[in-house]
């Protein structure tokens, strides 16, 4: 695709141009694949009662919830490859939506299980949104891009924390028993994935310059599976890295979602509606945290390059465990509300960073990265889940142990390295955006006249 017609900045208020209209679209219908994805989990007491769940079985059920979205990450990231992000998010609001309202169809533990794991599928489609945004806008403010739709769309797990306990208090204000209110609560976010499915189709593009059945390609630029980009990809070690990292920051955002209202509910004795009140401002954060990780690591890789990208990712996630083992030790609640908000702005900082990494691993086989180390973060999510079913562990015991691995994973931060060519490659078409930029912000008198003012060299020429 050619890289001159990416935008070179975000004007939030703009909903003509291609990337922006896009840039709100995926952000908008990955909060409502949140929304669907974790809406049962502030209601896990009501259902815990009903079907007598132990600490184990709720285990299993947050386990399941992520499990599934490890393999469709991977997979969906070729998808994306291959036939464009428009028509593989359609149907996967569509399905998902099918499937958040069929959770109501549950009648024991085993069945809950079956429909939590396929839920999970929902997940994937971060991987979409991370991708749409990467082929949508400029180095200098991909990192930017991607943290912000990711970021506002994990805002998703943060409302619904808070919104679908009133739904359920809604339901059982109406005259429903507990048995009817939840699931007829989970209603309510399958219609809003139907909403964006149609939407998203309506009024995005694969691309830039149009979608992939209208776009004119040479045999070499379609997209195909290919196993040597497959190996190559699958040989880089910082793609592997990469995957700790996400699994090391959003694997754990995912396990403190599905697992917060819980946690205040049980340590704190607070009611459901207060417990979740209070676990949904950890996804609040994501109002800017990821932004800010995004957008700080563009700045760095605009005067460091790529490897001020990576410095700031691993110096951030170190913070990041550091504080979680704070965490896990405060026994008042104002305390606790706190520092689990310093440690929100830290993971989703920390997000923000990996995904500003990522477009530059490997250009030419982005969906299969992206795909990758988007599956680590769920992957996380999983191995975090082993810890928190335990019946020796306390949640608060988890959580240290969380944060001691999380640290120990840091250090690895400074073995993510890129050649001197793919660091002056970077560092050329980073001068060709912000030149571009620089023109947007002050044409030429030309451009009064009509005329487009020309860059003496174009975006991603060498």
């Amino acid at each position: 695709m050619d890289v001159s017609k990416k935008a070179v900045k975000i004007d939030f208020l703009d909903l003509k141009t291609v990337p922006m209209r896009t840039f709100h679209l995926t952000w908008l219908s990955f909060f409502m694949c949140f929304f669907g994805w974790f809406g049962i989990a502030p209601l896990m007491v009501v259902i815990r009662d009903e079907f007598s769940l132990s600490k184990s079985q709720i285990g299993n059920i947050i386990i399941a919830s992520v499990a599934m979205t490890v393999f469709v990450r991977v997979a969906l990231g070729w998808v994306c490859d291959r036939f464009g992000p428009r028509r593989v998010y359609v149907g996967l609001l569509s399905v998902g939506a099918l499937l958040v309202m069929g959770i109501g169809l549950s009648q024991d533990y085993e069945t809950f299980l079956v429909f939590r794991l396929l839920i999970g599928a929902i997940g994937a489609g971060f991987v979409i949104t991370q991708y749409h945004t990467s082929v949508m806008f400029a180095p200098n403010v991909v990192g930017t891009a991607n943290a912000t739709t990711a970021g506002w769309g994990n805002l998703g797990g943060g409302v619904t924390l808070m919104v679908m306990p009133r739904i359920y208090e809604m339901f059982i204000d109406a005259g429903f028993t507990s048995f009817m209110a939840w699931r007829l609560s989970m209603i309510v976010p399958g219609v809003a994935l139907l909403v964006c499915a149609v939407a998203y189709f309506f009024f995005t593009k694969d691309y830039p310059e149009g979608n992939v059945d209208e776009l004119d390609l040479s045999d070499e630029e379609k997209p195909k599976f290919s196993w040597h980009d497959l190996m190559e990809v699958g040989r880089d070690y910082r793609v592997w890295l990469l995957f700790l990292f996400y699994g090391a920051c959003f694997g754990i955002e995912l396990t403190i979602n599905n697992v917060a209202a819980l946690y205040y509910a049980d340590r704190f004795s607070l009611s459901l509606v207060h417990a979740g009140m209070i676990a949904g401002l950890f996804g609040l954060m994501n109002i800017f945290a990821r932004s800010l990780g995004g957008f700080l690591a563009d700045k760095a890789g605009i005067h460091y390059g790529l490897k001020g990208r990576v410095r700031f990712l691993w110096i951030v996630l170190m913070i990041e465990g550091l504080i979680l083992m704070v965490f896990s030790r405060m026994d008042l609640l104002p305390l606790a509300v706190m520092t689990m908000l310093v440690f929100s702005l830290f993971v989703q900082m920390a997000e923000g960073a990996t995904f500003s990494v990522v477009p530059f691993i490997n250009r030419k086989s982005l969906g299969l990265v992206a795909g990758l180390v988007g599956a680590g973060g769920n992957a996380g999510a999983v191995l975090a889940g082993f810890l928190l079913r335990s019946e020796s562990l306390s949640y608060s015991e988890a959580f240290s142990i969380m944060g001691m691995v999380i640290v120990v994973l840091a250090l690895a931060g400074p073995l993510i390295r890129f050649s001197e060519e793919n660091e002056e490659k970077e560092a050329r078409v980073m001068r060709a955006a912000l030149e571009r930029r620089a023109q947007f912000e002050n044409p030429s008198p030309l451009a009064d006249r009509g005329v487009e003012p020309v860059l003496a060299k174009p975006l991603g020429a060498d």
